[in-house]
């Protein structure tokens, strides 16, 4: 007969916690809810509304991605 479920779940977090690592809690946006959609629009609009203010963003992303591709050596 199996282990109960509460037994098998603690014999696997009691592994993972000898093995270094511990449980957290995260929270994220709830994706399903309504409005959730439109808020991404609004927020995409208003990051692209700053981005076309703001002339010297070409120059800065430019010259980071070279200084990435410098340092992993491409």
């Amino acid at each position: 007969m199996p282990a109960p479920v509460s037994q098998r779940v603690r014999k696997r977090r009691d592994a993972l916690r000898a093995a270094g690592l511990r449980p957290i809690q995260i929270w994220v946006p709830d994706t399903r809810r309504p409005g959730f959609t439109e808020e991404c629009r609004r927020q995409a609009r208003v990051v692209a509304a700053a981005d076309r203010v703001d002339h010297d963003l070409d120059a800065f992303m430019d010259a980071a991605l070279a200084d990435l591709d410098s340092e992993s050596g491409a």
